[in-house]
């Protein structure tokens, strides 16, 4: 995913950076409208520099699963709260 996609995966994208940057206000948070646009891009760019992936703005599959793997983690936790 790049700038330029649009669809449900970008829109499951734009939900999941949202709710990791619940924790990790570094992370801007972005419309869910399903359109990669600068600001998604730059969200991505700054959760690849939070977790130490090169900082592409470009969801590749390294930064796809990580992304999941923050989700789960996150979403967990707040299950235990």
């Amino acid at each position: 995913l790049s700038v330029g996609s649009e669809g449900k995966k970008v829109s499951q994208l734009q939900e999941h950076l949202n709710v990791i940057a619940g924790d990790y206000p570094a992370i801007p948070r972005v419309a869910v409208d399903g359109i990669y646009g600068p600001a998604t891009a730059a969200s991505v760019k700054k959760f690849q520099n939070v977790f130490g992936l090169p900082a592409s703005g470009v969801v590749d599959y390294p930064t796809w699963y990580k992304i999941q793997e923050i989700y789960v983690a996150v979403t967990r936790i707040a299950e235990l709260r």
